[in-house]
């Protein structure tokens, strides 16, 4: 008789650089980490550059705005860990996340200790 054993519990990082304006990639890869969590990994995304624009009041220029508003309130219900660069416009990101302001080195040294990262 064969057990089933679950899997191990990752610790994940979801890396996006991508402008929300510009591209669908952003909003599928918050969909992707919705998912990594709703399996019990430990999640982070992290946010470079304009990526932080999902977080923030303005989303009306986002590419797939409709589907990052059905995301949102579970990203926010979940409350899944964003780490934001310093430099990102903290007056605009939205309260209701978890997010994380801190270096380009500290996010490289984060990045380096988890089990796994997907870059989008």
């Amino acid at each position: 008789m064969t057990l089933y054993k679950s899997p191990v519990a990752k610790n994940i990082a979801v890396v996006i650089q991508e402008d929300p304006r510009n591209t669908h990639r952003p909003v599928e890869a918050l969909r992707i980490a919705l998912g990594l969590v709703a399996g019990s990994h430990h999640t982070t995304v992290i946010l470079l550059g304009d990526a932080f624009r999902l977080l923030t009041e303005e989303i009306d220029d986002i590419i797939d705005v409709d589907i990052l508003e059905k995301y949102l309130p579970s990203i926010t219900q979940l409350k899944i860990p964003f780490m934001l660069q310093s430099t990102a416009a903290q007056a605009k990101v939205r309260n209701e996340f978890e997010v994380q302001y801190t270096t380009d080195e500290n996010i490289r040294a984060f990045v380096r200790s988890m089990d796994c990262a997907l870059v989008f």
